[in-house]
């Protein structure tokens, strides 16, 4: 390992979890490391290094101020580190807004840990090719949340 702790070596595959709020993050690394393995067996690709980065409203409405021009909280920003790659090694930051999320699980009824997880696999999706802006494709992106979801709770422990 680096000083930084990132990998040396090119062929390292790892996700590493920053937590930049107050507040506790309520999913596991293993669940995040799980998510990603399923991920890359039913849809390809192969995440090499996955920032993830929980960050307060002020700072996601700052992020997507400045990289997307809009002025609000939002979930989730990925930011893919070689968008013309024609490999699969995914490299990218992602930033999630903690604050947000727990309030979509309230909005929707839904255990905190189970929306937490939920958009990091959309943040995942989105780097594999996946879009949202038209209702189908939206519909299509559920869809696949929700089969993650299911092998997640599906999978025993290890």
């Amino acid at each position: 390992m680096t000083k930084n702790n990132f990998p040396d070596t090119n062929d390292y595959t790892g996700l590493y979890l920053f937590n930049r709020t107050s507040g506790n993050i309520p999913v596991r690394q293993s669940d995040l490391e799980k998510i990603v393995r399923c991920i890359e067996i039913h849809d390809g690709g192969q995440f090499r290094l996955i920032e993830l980065v929980y960050v307060d409203e002020p700072t996601i409405i700052s992020i997507n101020q400045e990289h997307l021009g809009h002025n609000y909280a939002t979930d989730i920003i990925t930011f893919p580190y070689d968008t013309n790659s024609s490999d699969q090694h995914i490299e990218s930051t992602i930033y999630c807004c903690a604050s947000h999320i727990r309030a979509q699980a309230s909005e929707h009824d839904q255990a905190e840990e189970t929306e937490f997880q939920r958009i990091i696999i959309h943040g995942l999706l989105h780097l594999l090719g996946y879009d949202d802006h038209a209702e189908a494709d939206r519909h299509k992106m559920r869809n696949r949340e929700d089969f993650y979801l299911q092998k997640l709770q599906n999978t025993p422990e290890q």
